[in-house]
């Protein structure tokens, strides 16, 4: 079974699908640093890099199933929630585009969990209608990563097509499973990391969060109004604005320190395999934002999974 991603990222959706079994046969993505840290883990044969708009449709191979994580900062309720107002916010047509010459048999997309009420319901019913318009039968729903086996409070939408109406009355989301109860299952606070992800007394921070962070059990985050303490040990949402505000990188207390999350913890927290890696040129703003423009790839691959089992059914 075959699938073309749009909009690919560091390929967080395309390893979910090819952890489920199915065969990547085109991505696409217009970021410079995040297309390095794809052809890195996952190749680059197949993945075109160049803006969506400079693409046509006709010369996409065949496939089965069309993901695309499109933009979800116009819609985001941490953004100005432009909507389809914003340049990225329209790159939902080029998704119309391709499905229009395509045509499918499954569209799978994801984006914020606020999509769904953006502009008073406005936004997702374009979305909604414009499946239907084409032939889908829709289905959708909203997943928290944390209960698919990653500790991070991430919730998304993800709405699903089919042009089959059986397999679209037979979807079933997964089931929740249970996930680890603290983020300090997967990170260790015994090891010391490099200097320079710890607060010391230069940082401008250092006195406030010396007196807030006093609990390892805890995760933190500086936010407009101080520091926030989660009230478990979940991790608070991952953003891509951790690369371009550095100081919004969630911040433990291990044994050496208080310090700023790493960005390869922050891949872990999105699930993805300990040897997937950064190239060595990318900077530290551009992994972390990266990592927060992911997705939690266990919860692709059990959507994935429940696709693949209609789809040899059917």
């Amino acid at each position: 079974m075959k699938v073309a991603s749009m909009f690919a990222g560091i390929g967080g959706i395309c390893l979910g699908f090819k952890q489920a079994g199915f065969d990547i046969v085109w991505a696409n993505e217009v970021d410079n640093d995040a297309c390095k840290t794809y052809r890195k883990n996952l190749g680059d044969h197949y993945l075109i890099e160049d803006d969506i708009r400079n693409i046509d449709p006709k010369t996409l191979p065949d496939f089965d199933v069309l993901t695309a994580g499109f933009p979800c900062q116009p819609f985001s309720i941490a953004g100005k929630q432009k909507g389809f107002k914003d340049k990225r916010g329209n790159l939902f047509f080029e998704i119309a585009k391709i499905i229009d010459v395509k045509r499918p048999k499954i569209v799978f997309l994801e984006n914020v969990r606020n999509l769904e009420e953006h502009d008073n319901g406005k936004t997702f019913l374009v979305i909604y209608n414009t499946l239907a318009q084409f032939g889908y039968g829709v289905r959708y729903k909203v997943l928290n990563a944390k209960d698919y086996g990653v500790p991070q409070n991430r919730e998304r939408i993800f709405i699903i097509g089919f042009l089959d109406d059986w397999q679209c009355n037979n979807f079933k989301y997964p089931e929740a499973i249970k996930s680890p109860e603290s983020i300090f299952d997967i990170i260790r606070t015994s090891d010391k990391k490099h200097p320079f992800y710890y607060y010391d007394d230069k940082s401008p921070y250092f006195q406030m969060l010396s007196k807030s962070i006093i609990d390892k059990s805890k995760i933190y985050k500086l936010t407009d109004y101080g520091v926030r303490k989660s009230k478990t040990s979940i991790c608070p949402t991952l953003t891509a604005n951790m690369g371009t505000f550095p100081d919004r990188v969630p911040i433990i207390k291990d044994d050496f320190g208080i310090r700023k999350l790493m960005p390869s913890e922050c891949l872990l927290l999105q699930g993805f395999p300990d040897n997937f890696q950064f190239q060595k040129n990318i900077s530290i703003e551009s992994a972390y934002k990266q990592v927060g423009n992911s997705v939690c790839v266990p919860l692709i691959k059990f959507l994935a999974e429940q696709l693949k089992v209609i789809m040899e059914i059917k």
